[in-house]
């Protein structure tokens, strides 16, 4: 019996607690300032606040693909075209989603250190 896996999801949890992290530090130890156009506001006006988003996101994200992958497996049958389908797309979309929080984090970090 196939089974769901927690893994995945940690995993996006930890990459976009990586990237709040690295993103924090850069804007208080090295002036470093937040690219993304629809959270920028939030880093200028309140930092707490970013924090908070930043982190409920991450944490929301990760519970929503946690929730798909178990409503997915719920699925009565497994050997369907569409159900292997779609647990196709939903790992794809796992692996998408975490190679660009690993690029940003690599950014962070390539910031981080050219500022230091």
């Amino acid at each position: 019996m196939l089974r769901v896996k927690a893994v995945p999801s940690l995993l996006l949890v930890v990459m976009g607690s990586m990237d709040c992290l690295t993103t924090v530090v850069g804007i208080l130890y090295f002036g470093a300032v937040e690219l993304n156009p629809f959270i920028a506001g939030a880093v200028s006006t309140n930092l707490v606040a970013f924090t908070v988003l930043k982190l409920t996101t991450s944490v929301f994200v990760g519970l929503i693909f946690h929730h798909a992958e178990k409503i997915l497996m719920r699925t009565s049958d497994k050997n369907s075209s569409a159900f292997k389908r779609t647990r196709y797309l939903l790992r794809a979309t796992y692996v998408g989603i975490v190679a660009f929080l690993v690029i940003v984090v690599v950014n962070n970090f390539m910031v981080l250190a050219s500022a230091a």
